[in-house]
């Protein structure tokens, strides 16, 4: 709670009451605050340089007593009363003269201080009930006094078939005749429980009056829809209007929604969840999560930064479903939402039961489900300070609040993947889905039905149903499209054509499927040279270079390497359960001379080698692998150093060398065969009748 102490300014003249207009405008310089007393200091007007000034060119003799004025307000300093703010913007006086209990002059209150602080106050409520507000399930419109669209959210557009564009700010009865939102604007009765037909749907609608200073502004209608997160466009111009607004859709909503700070503290309970937990907002609000919600995992959700869909949580000997999703701001976690559907879990287990009748149908989306697990990176899990990885971030935050294409370049190994899922999580669709592609591994003869999809009966073995391809799985968020450089020549032409259109159309389709998706490529070739060489096309590779990115080797940032060293130490500990501390000085010299041909790939794969030798303490010179040791040493030595019982038979032995050479070079590219064979020094077909041979298939899937 603020107090008149928070507001306390003492840039202020104080002038006797006897003092002529001239001695006063002497006395008051440039401050804009003058106050009047008489002898014993007690304060008896106001006045102000301005009006010294004006008064000054007729009657400079004149005493500023009968000038002042003297009908004004007065706080004492340890007033306790919390409307004080209000008293002071509801009067017609610039500042308020502080007094203690003796009376005498401590200070003022500036009118101006104090409506900054409630237009910033306003402002950050605002955002924190948005983005609450992303997270609801629920279609909602709102509407101003006039009846026109205030605010339309992405589950409304699609339950009504009506775009943003077109809605917002016109009437929504021209839209939607017979809506009965307008009606609420008039005789101010909300509707609950309304069943209402809105273009062929059913909507089951709670339509409430929007309150503002006593005053209808406006009203809202909340309809149920399937599920799904959502992020309000919030356009009222007038804050306080706003935040009105958000906390009335917030108390309508039908589920509970509880929002934490950073810290795991409760800053709002919604008026679902208060009925259910038996307990008041204010009891609440304040108090650390674990203390008002049993078996939360808010506060952990805030520290990991990884959101949390469709757990089951025990509340009150209930087993619920909920979902925990991390608010962020500028890159960083400010807080999280959480969301609980008030249904037993017994009853979601009953339906599966129902569901697994149609488990066949359902096979390749389970499984599609299973394997994309979205963005799981942000610019956080980006190390470095150097000017050239510093750069990078900079302008991929810039790339990641626009729309445009963007192209990541890289050597193999430097963190192209990673940036991609950074952008995604840093930008307005990152509640939407993250498709990655590896061009590199699709044949040729796959690569339009992956892409595209495909419907049922396009070719001999299509799978019952059809198949949605990557983009069309990737609609509403990101999809990345890896080693963009392998992308087959004639494949180029429709992907050209679906990034101009913005639609695709299904291998057998007949029809056109509008898509929004934000495409981001990599690739460790710079593709102008490929449109050199007549392997790529120069008007696709035009429309993916709208934002590039280059990525420093970790050669170009050797004085990050013990910084980046330690992080991934970090994180091997944890994935290895050991304690390994960190590195001795002679290891981070060495590591700085080193070459690093695989990047941090490289890099992280000598750490944790090294970690299994040596599982707590500090990585030493002799944990590591003698090509980094002693240059002289070839890769053969260094195989003979890790197999003690090499084969003596000669041919055994040179398979045993072949195939750890080929491991090698596949985990040092990313399993991307051509820079593999690059590595080796062989023929790309070459590497397939290796990998064949030594059943090195499965390895990057392991």
């Amino acid at each position: 709670m603020v107090t008149i102490k928070d507001f306390l300014a003492n840039d202020v003249v104080v002038l006797h009451e006897n003092d002529s207009i001239l001695e006063s405008l002497g006395k008051s310089g440039d401050k804009g605050k003058t106050l009047v007393a008489d002898c014993s200091g007690k304060i008896t007007g106001l006045t102000s340089v301005g009006k010294l000034l004006e008064c000054c060119r007729d009657h400079p003799g004149r005493k500023v007593s009968e000038i002042m004025d003297r009908e004004f307000i007065v706080f004492e300093e340890n007033n306790k009363n919390d409307d004080f703010l209000e008293e002071i913007l509801g009067k017609d006086q610039e500042y308020v003269p502080v007094i203690n209990r003796q009376g005498g002059l401590v200070g003022v209150l500036d009118k101006v201080n104090i409506i900054k602080y409630l237009i910033e106050k306003n402002k950050s409520a605002v955002e924190k009930l948005e983005a609450v507000l992303n997270s609801t399930h629920d279609g909602i419109v709102a509407i101003d006094s006039f009846g026109r669209v205030a605010t339309i959210n992405a589950a409304a557009e699609r339950i009504l078939g009506l775009p943003a564009e077109e809605v917002m700010g016109s009437v929504l009865n021209n839209h939607i005749p017979g809506s009965g939102l307008q009606a609420l604007v008039q005789d101010g009765q909300p509707q609950l429980g309304v069943l209402v037909e809105v273009r062929g749907k059913t909507l089951l609608s709670n339509r409430t009056p929007i309150y503002s200073d006593g005053r209808v502004v406006g009203a809202v209608a909340v309809f149920e829809d399937i599920t799904g997160i959502t992020k309000l466009s919030q356009t009222l111009e007038d804050t306080r209007t706003a935040v009105d607004v958000l906390e009335t859709i917030l108390n309508t909503t039908y589920d509970g929604i509880v929002l934490v700070d950073r810290s795991g503290i409760i800053t709002k309970l919604n008026k679902a969840y208060q009925e259910f937990l038996g307990i008041k907002e204010e009891e609440a609000v304040g108090r650390h999560v674990t203390e008002v919600i049993e078996n939360s995992r808010m506060h952990i959700v805030v520290e990991t930064g990884k959101a949390e869909i469709g757990h089951i949580q025990k509340i009150q000997g209930k087993e619920m479903v909920v979902m925990r999703i991390p608010i962020f701001k500028d890159g960083d976690v400010v807080g999280a939402v959480g969301k609980v559907m008030f249904r037993d879990v017994r009853e979601l287990r009953a339906l599966a039961e129902n569901l697994n009748l149609i488990e066949s149908e359902l096979k390749y989306y389970k499984s599609e489900l299973l394997r994309i697990k979205g963005a799981k990176y942000s610019f956080n899990n980006i190390f470095g300070n150097s000017p050239k990885i510093l750069k990078a971030k900079q302008l991929a935050k810039q790339a990641a609040i626009s729309n445009s294409t963007v192209l990541i370049y890289g050597e193999s190994g430097t963190g192209k993947e990673i940036f991609a899922h950074a952008i995604h999580n840093y930008s307005h669709r990152r509640f939407g889905p993250f498709i990655r592609v590896n061009c590199g591994a699709i044949p040729s003869t796959l690569f339009e039905a992956e892409l595209f999809g495909y419907e049922e009966g396009a070719f001999t073995g299509a799978a019952r149903g059809g198949k949605p391809g990557k983009f069309e799985l990737a609609n509403k968020g990101t999809i990345f499209l890896d080693e963009a450089g392998e992308i087959p020549l004639e494949m180029q032409v429709k992907l050209l054509r679906v990034l101009q259109e913005r639609e695709t159309e299904r291998v057998g389709g007949t029809h056109l499927i509008p898509l929004d998706v934000r495409v981001v490529s990599a690739s460790n070739r710079p593709l102008e040279e490929l449109v050199k060489e007549k392997k790529f096309r120069e008007d696709l590779f035009y429309r993916l270079n709208v934002f590039r990115i280059e990525l420093p080797s970790l050669r170009e940032m050797a004085e990050d390497i013990p910084l980046i060293a330690r992080h991934l130490i970090t994180e091997l500990n944890e994935a290895l359960s050991s304690s390994v501390e960190g590195l001795e000085d002679e290891v981070a010299g060495i590591f700085k001379n080193h070459s690093w041909p695989g990047n941090i790939r490289e890099l992280r794969n000598v750490l944790e080698r090294a970690i299994n030798v040596n599982r707590q303490g500090k990585i030493g010179k002799s944990h590591l692998p003698l090509y980094l040791v002693r240059k002289k040493y070839s890769l053969l030595d260094e195989f003979f150093y890790l197999e003690e019982e090499m084969p003596l038979n000669l041919e055994a032995l040179l398979d045993k060398v072949e195939k750890t050479a080929i491991e090698r070079a596949l985990a040092l590219t990313n399993h991307n065969k051509r820079q593999a064979a690059i590595l080796l020094g062989i023929h790309r077909s070459a590497v397939y009748q290796k990998i064949k041979k030594y059943g090195l298939e499965d390895m990057q899937h392991k």
